[in-house]
């Protein structure tokens, strides 16, 4: 457990204050997390204030983004660091003040690294929710419809919207099976993975409808429902 000195200085680092949920959002190099932050945040990657996308992450540090909406309480960070863990799982966990969030959300991409079973097993200690995330969804299914063979310059609507329903199921079932593993090998409970892509989730962050939903809006739900429940039945943090 930490000291309440590593505490105090983790709360001084992530800038923590009683009135935000602080949301954690973590994952390897290229998962799309930057983007995911930017859509949570009702912002594209190219809006001003966007989390920078793009950049290699080289240290164990974290990036903190408070939301663009100021009548939504929150802040959200981003969590360098993950790949090959070269430090204890729980001193990973510990350093980087995971204990802290009032949730934390893992990227997930076909297999699990040491840093992601870290997270989701250290964060069962403390009681904190968690949420596997598989981001990037409609970019998997535009990748899956080329595959299938699909030829914009000669096949019709019809051929492309069969080819993208075909797609889309396959992508969601072989996700859920894939995670569902991963969980068994690393003798973890199951759990949901929420299939999202950053274009959906900006729209369902903003309020619009989009028929290419997935598990958008749920994620949103549940990740507002579980910070709230969690917040107010927890002991004030000294």
């Amino acid at each position: 457990m930490p000291t309440d000195k590593e505490m105090a200085d983790a709360m001084k680092e992530m800038q923590w204050k009683d009135d935000l949920f602080h949301f954690a959002i973590a994952g390897g190099v290229a998962g799309g997390k930057s983007s995911l932050i930017n859509a949570f945040r009702g912002l594209r990657n190219r809006d001003c204030g966007a989390a920078p996308t793009g950049i290699p992450e080289t240290t164990l540090t974290m990036a903190r983004f408070p939301d663009s909406n100021l009548n939504y309480p929150c802040v959200w960070y981003d969590i360098h660091g993950a790949g090959t863990l070269r430090i204890p799982d729980w001193q990973y966990f510990n350093a980087q003040g995971f204990y802290l969030f009032d949730c934390i959300m893992v990227l997930f991409n076909y297999r699990f690294m040491m840093t992601d079973i870290a997270i989701l097993t250290n964060a069962r200690r403390f009681h904190i929710p968690t949420y596997i995330i598989q981001s990037k969804a409609d970019q998997h299914i535009r990748n899956m419809v080329a595959e299938m063979g699909y030829d914009s310059e000669y096949d019709d609507k019809d051929r492309r919207d069969q080819l993208l329903q075909a797609a889309r199921t396959q992508f969601i079932t072989e996700t859920r099976r894939s995670v569902k593993l991963n969980l068994q090998n690393a003798n973890l409970p199951d759990q949901k993975v929420y299939i999202v892509s950053k274009d959906c989730l900006l729209r369902a962050v903003k309020g619009e409808r989009s028929k290419n939903v997935i598990d958008e809006l749920g994620l949103l739900t549940d990740l507002y429902n579980e910070a709230h429940a969690r917040r107010s039945c927890a002991a004030p943090v000294s």
